[in-house]
């Protein structure tokens, strides 16, 4: 995909990446420069809603009670 740059310095986030990453009016987009190339990091309004679901199949709640149960044993 490509994209023009105005006078102003603006450019259009083509629609299928808008879509991908859900960025909406509000987000923020963060730009980070490490002098041969750029990456733009989308930020969304809330980012903790944002999050919300992104742990779901990971067993989070079993590997948490696994490490307690090892720094348990280990402490003992």
């Amino acid at each position: 995909m490509q994209t023009a740059v105005t006078k102003r310095g603006q450019t259009v986030i083509p629609a299928p990446i808008r879509k991908r990453y859900r960025i909406q009016e509000g987000d923020y987009l963060v730009w980070l420069d490490d002098g041969q190339t750029i990456r733009v990091i989308p930020i969304p309004a809330d980012a903790l809603r944002a999050l919300r679901g992104r742990g779901r199949g990971e067993h989070l709640l079993e590997r948490l009670l696994a490490s307690r149960c090892e720094d348990r044993d280990r402490g003992s």
